[in-house]
């Protein structure tokens, strides 16, 4: 005789068959029927009914009422999205996606691998009526999918193989792989060329091309494809589409850290003092114990402590550069004047004047400062002027050397760059110079004495373009991104290691200092800031510090 079921099986009852009813729904992309539905699943109409009522209630459903059958509803979606908790993979391959799309007028997909399947997370559809036409969400096997083989063959091999031991292997269409020894040879194939191709093997007549997505620390993150006909998509013409779609999954790869780095807010904490139109040029004065620093616009200079910032001095035009001064000390009108006693070189009005500590302006002699048309200028520890000038249709980064007479000349040394910089910083020893560029938001580095040029890094344009460049003691690298709200920290390796959140959207300048190096000083812009993001940033303009020593 049969146990009476208790109210906690009845209700496990009614779940299995309320998740029966969404596997069947979620089978059929144009949607069943409750007849169709019934049938299937044999169940009592009005049990069918009551469980239908409930998923279009809370969104799992939806009503076609035309056609009067039941799909999936975007509540379905939206849970699919947050159990990969990927925003920054969508976020991330949204632009390529559309760069792909428009290249080829093909429909173009966004995947990742669940289990032994491939779940469709994005879809950017191609220009013509007749094209593919998968469901977001939808999900297919590994062996017989573009993105699903691009994934397998990124793997290490250990755990592609294992996978490949697990797949059912199954025929979905004629022309689907079912022999694991011809699965992995393509999968090699596919690891040696970085692209795979499904062949008409999940859909007849269509065929794809995809690539996997790796991130910074050789993780697959899932994989992107590109899919239509296959009259239009010829075999010939995936072999030449494959390195794009490579090359797009590699640039989305880029943007990608190994783990999700939080934004910490409250760490940068404002000076007292008055606010800038648009601050720049931070320069750390150690003799003085201070920060010397630039409202471009107001036009004034600064003078700052972790504490507190006064007024220095007044120009008379817009400042247009300015730089720790080095020399004998006397603050003279040749333009010198010692970093221990807090003189500075700035430029403004198309001259150059040093500007002692007392807030005293002199002229200074021009032949040992940077040429006008110079787009970053820094100095190294040493007390050399560097700058980023043109040269050509390219930018030199290189000394300044003065000579009597001239307007500041760039020597001979140094390193192109195919943009100009927006900032230029040395480490502590004089070593190793970064070039941040705002345009590409590229991030290199040069050794001195070595003719090579690395790119460290590359900041998507949508995290804010970059502004200020700074080293700290440790050598890692720190830049302000304007419009972005906030600053990021890289290793030497070029890895991100720390995203720092501002209450304000546009940092302009970064200079350490502080009895130990490890206080950063982070000037703001409030001039073009929109007057709706400033009643949301009030502190815009401010000056801030951050401490940065860990441990």
């Amino acid at each position: 005789m049969p146990l009476p079921k208790t109210p906690a099986a009845e209700g496990t009852a009614s779940l299995d068959k309320a998740l029966d009813v969404l596997e069947a729904v979620g089978s059929a992309p144009a949607g069943l029927s409750q007849t169709e539905l019934a049938a299937r699943l044999n169940l009592p109409r009005t049990t069918l009914y009551r469980l239908l009522g409930t998923l279009v209630t809370r969104g799992l459903l939806r009503r076609d009422p035309l056609r009067r059958v039941d799909g999936l509803g975007m509540r379905c979606f939206e849970y699919a999205r947050a159990a990969y908790a990927m925003p920054d993979l969508v976020a991330a391959a949204g632009a390529e996606l559309r760069a792909l799309r428009d290249m080829t007028g093909e429909t173009c997909y966004l995947a990742a691998r669940d289990g032994l399947d491939v779940v469709a997370l994005e879809r950017c559809d191609g220009a013509h009526g007749q094209r593919s036409a998968s469901a977001l969400g939808q999900r297919k096997p590994l062996h017989c999918t573009s993105q699903g083989k691009a994934i397998l063959a990124a793997l290490p091999v250990d755990e592609r193989d294992a996978l490949v031991r697990e797949l059912p292997m199954t025929a979905v269409t004629p022309r689907s792989i079912t022999d694991r020894r011809r699965l992995q040879a393509e999968l090699r194939v596919a690891a040696a060329r970085g692209f795979s191709v499904d062949d008409e093997e999940i859909v007849p007549g269509v065929r794809c091309c995809g690539a996997a997505i790796v991130d910074a620390a050789g993780q697959v993150r899932g994989a992107i494809s590109v899919a239509g006909p296959a009259f239009r998509l010829t075999s010939e013409r995936v072999e030449l589409l494959g390195p794009e779609v490579a090359e797009a999954a590699r640039r989305i790869g880029a943007q990608l850290s190994a783990t999700q780095l939080p934004r910490v807010e409250g760490e940068a904490r404002v000076v007292d003092g008055a606010w800038a139109f648009e601050g720049r040029f931070p320069c750390w004065l150690p003799g003085t114990a201070s920060l010397v620093w630039a409202d471009t616009l107001g036009p004034t200079l600064h003078r700052a402590s972790a504490v507190g910032d006064t007024l220095l001095a007044h120009a008379d035009a817009p400042i247009q550069a300015l730089l720790p001064c080095h020399g004998t000390g006397n603050g003279n009108s040749n333009g010198t004047g010692d970093r221990s006693v807090g003189a500075v070189l700035a430029r403004w009005g198309g001259a150059w004047f040093c500007v002692l500590a007392d807030g005293s302006v002199r002229p200074a002699d021009a032949s040992a400062a940077p040429r006008a048309d110079s787009t970053a200028v820094c100095v190294d520890p040493s007390g050399g002027i560097w700058a980023c000038q043109p040269d050509g249709d390219r930018w030199r980064v290189a000394p300044v050397q003065g000579a009597a007479g001239s307007a500041g000349t760039v020597v001979t040394t140094g390193w192109d760059l195919p943009e100009p910089a927006s900032a230029l910083a040395w480490d502590a020893a004089g070593s190793v110079l970064h070039m941040a560029c705002a345009g590409s938001g590229s991030l290199w580095t040069a050794r001195r004495g070595s003719p090579a040029l690395r790119r460290l890094a590359t900041v998507p344009k949508g995290s804010g373009h970059l502004s200020g460049l700074a080293v700290d003691p440790r050598g890692g690298v720190w830049v302000a991104l304007r419009g972005g709200w906030g600053l990021m920290r890289f290793e030497a390796d070029g890895s991100l290691d720390r995203l720092v959140a501002l209450p304000v959207p546009c940092p302009s300048g970064l200079a350490f200092g502080g009895a130990d190096g490890h206080t950063l000083f982070i000037t703001t812009a409030r001039d073009a800031v929109s007057r709706e993001a400033l009643d949301a940033a009030p502190l815009s303009g401010r000056l801030f510090v951050l401490q940065t020593a860990v441990g």
